[in-house]
């Protein structure tokens, strides 16, 4: 895989509506990614818990715009309506 075809993401994860839940829902979420041939690189948490930032890596975009339009996924956050957590993505690119 040439480092071209990769989708990577900075997700900045705002879980402050409900902590416990949104930490729940982010698991759940982030165990969607293998089957779009996704990889979390890393999970940081603030030293509150009320911020997440994720380092997600896609090996295509067929795959990143097949996780944003899982079924399970859209499923788990209408579940957890007005707590879902509140979610900023940058495609960002090595330099």
């Amino acid at each position: 895989m040439t480092t071209e075809s990769w989708v990577l993401l900075v997700a900045l994860v705002d879980l402050s509506a409900d902590t416990e839940a949104g930490q729940r829902y982010e698991d759940a979420v982030l165990a969607l990614l293998d089957r779009h041939d996704g990889q979390l690189e890393r999970r940081l948490r603030t030293g509150d818990g009320e911020t997440e930032v994720h380092v997600i890596r896609f090996a295509t975009r067929a795959g990143y715009e097949a996780f944003l339009a899982d079924p399970d996924r859209a499923a788990l956050r209408a579940e957890l309506g007005d707590a879902a957590p509140t979610t900023r993505v940058l495609e960002v690119r090595d330099i």
